[in-house]
């Protein structure tokens, strides 16, 4: 009977923008057409890259595992956010809270990874271009790729089980659009401070210390464009760099301020803008900022147009 009265808590309601009832359709609205953008830019990517046997190498191997990351993180997120802001209650099963934490952990960790790998592609490839095809054969690629998913897993993993073994036995609201760890977590009925020395660390490994080698690869780099005799060289070189920090920055910085302190001092208001950051904007973005501005990438796709355009008809 006392262990029933500690995990009380068989579903959740999520809040998500129930504070500003008045903006509810209208951030329907935009969260939809956002959500179908995501779909379609990164579908194409997918498409383009799977298709284009051109296109097989890391580069454009890591954009695809990059888009697919994208698709899956945004499919676990928007359109249960989009239940939460058509009704005026949403509950979620504690199983299912439990799914979308494990799958925003897997895919958001994995994410973390794959933009580090990327940043060391491009450092291989601008800084040691001739050796750049022995530094990144494919092998070191499959390792590389490899190692970011299996990480992802493991970092889900360890969390959400964690987090899971608290009982919940009070309020059952989760101010927030999702079951992320540290709106969750506020709701344990036990002393959480282990688990945050871990998210503490965790965070460090996961999140900044990627971060910071991102920013030492491109320092590299910068010095490398710098010394480019090509003026068209190295604008091309910097638009490369510039649009992959955007994304980096972008992702890295709200993730970092979102998972640094479990218990942090911010709004939960202000937490929920910072979660829309890495959830909905950077899966929006990645598209636009890596691919469909890439020349290669905008000829793949006109010749695939090409193609399904003269294919005949019967």
């Amino acid at each position: 009977m006392k262990r029933h009265n500690q995990s009380s808590v068989v579903e959740f309601v999520l809040l998500g923008f129930s504070n500003f009832p008045e903006l509810q359709e209208k951030l329907f609205g935009v969260f939809l057409v956002i959500y179908l953008v995501t779909l379609m830019g990164n579908a194409i990517i997918i498409v383009i890259i799977s298709l284009g046997q051109s296109l097989h190498v890391p580069m454009y191997l890591f954009l695809l595992n990059l888009s697919v990351v994208d698709v899956s993180i945004s499919a676990v997120i928007i359109p249960e956010m989009l239940v939460v802001l058509s009704t005026k209650k949403t509950t979620i099963t504690f199983s299912g809270c439990f799914a979308q934490m494990y799958f925003i952990l897997f895919f958001g960790g994995t994410e973390c990874f794959l933009l580090g790998t990327m940043a060391y592609d491009r450092f291989a490839a601008i800084c040691f271009p001739l050796s750049y095809p022995m530094i990144m054969n494919k092998r070191v690629f499959v390792k590389l790729v490899t190692f970011s998913w299996v990480s992802g897993i493991m970092v889900a993993t360890v969390q959400t089980t964690w987090v899971f073994s608290f009982p919940f036995c009070g309020p059952n609201e989760i101010n927030h659009i999702s079951c992320e760890t540290p709106a969750v977590l506020e709701l344990a009925c036990a002393d959480t401070f282990l688990f945050e020395i871990y998210a503490f660390t965790g965070t460090i490994l996961i999140v900044t210390v990627p971060f910071l080698l991102i920013l030492l690869s491109y320092i590299r780099i910068l010095f490398a464009i710098l010394k480019m005799p090509s003026i068209t060289g190295r604008q091309k070189a910097f638009s490369t760099c510039a649009s992959h920090l955007t994304s980096v920055t972008l992702f890295y910085g709200t993730a970092n301020m979102t998972y640094l302190q479990p218990k942090s001092g911010y709004s939960p208001d202000t937490k929920k803008l910072m979660s829309l950051s890495y959830s909905l904007l950077t899966p929006l973005l990645n598209p636009l900022i890596y691919s469909l501005r890439n020349s290669v990438m905008k000829r793949a796709l006109m010749k695939l147009w090409r193609r399904k355009v003269d294919l005949p008809t019967f």
